[in-house]
């Protein structure tokens, strides 16, 4: 197909996809003539994909970059998808070397993290953090159910990885990290509000 029917199937813009070309997020098309190439499904595929890190994954540039690098060379060892998963979407904030609040968590719970893991244990410390400094604690027992509701979702989500192929695994892994997180805030926000309505609707706050 033509960059023009490309578009029309995929409902991206001419100009934009010529911008993903220009950035290395959409591989080129096989060229028919000087200023003219065609495009197959696996450019459609690629394109949804690189609109999903961009769009609801709210990757950048960059990072949807890397992203796609990773699933390109996905590793062997399927305890390794994950790793590379989560390098590949880690955010560009700068990490804390310590972070003893969430090491102190990670022990309590006997969760097995990577060490080299600075960038999750930081985002964990700097939450933590946070609700210190703002005087807002939850009971123990609320980090201990949001921990294990956690750990529940990741066994079920990781019981469902594709091992026949690495490519297919690495590819359910890190969309998997990618656009689900924001589904899980998302859900979280409307359960609050079905919560509140079930239990507080008809309560006034006392004067």
């Amino acid at each position: 197909m033509r960059i023009s029917e490309l578009s029309e199937k995929t409902g991206v813009p001419i100009a934009t996809i010529k911008y993903y070309l220009r950035s290395g997020l959409l591989h080129d098309g096989r060229l028919t003539a000087p200023r003219q190439a065609e495009y197959d499904d696996g450019h459609v595929a690629k394109l949804r994909l690189v609109r999903a890190l961009l769009g609801s994954g709210g990757l950048s540039v960059a990072a949807t970059g890397k992203v796609l690098q990773e699933l390109d060379e996905p590793p062997e060892s399927a305890h390794q998808l994950l790793g590379a998963a989560h390098r590949a979407v880690s955010s560009t904030q700068e990490t804390e070397p310590q972070h003893p609040r969430a090491d102190a968590l990670l022990d309590a719970w006997g969760w097995q993290v990577d060490p080299a893991d600075h960038d999750a244990r930081s985002r964990l410390e700097q939450a933590l953090r946070g609700l210190e400094d703002a005087g807002f604690e939850p009971p123990s027992d609320f980090l201990d159910m949001y921990g294990q509701a956690m750990r529940a979702i990741a066994d079920r989500e990781l019981d469902q990885v594709p091992l026949e192929s690495s490519a297919e695994a690495m590819r359910y892994v890190v969309l998997g990290t990618v656009l689900i997180e924001p589904l899980l805030l998302a859900l979280r926000r409307l359960a609050h509000q079905d919560a509140s309505g079930r239990k507080f609707a008809e309560i006034a706050p006392e004067s």
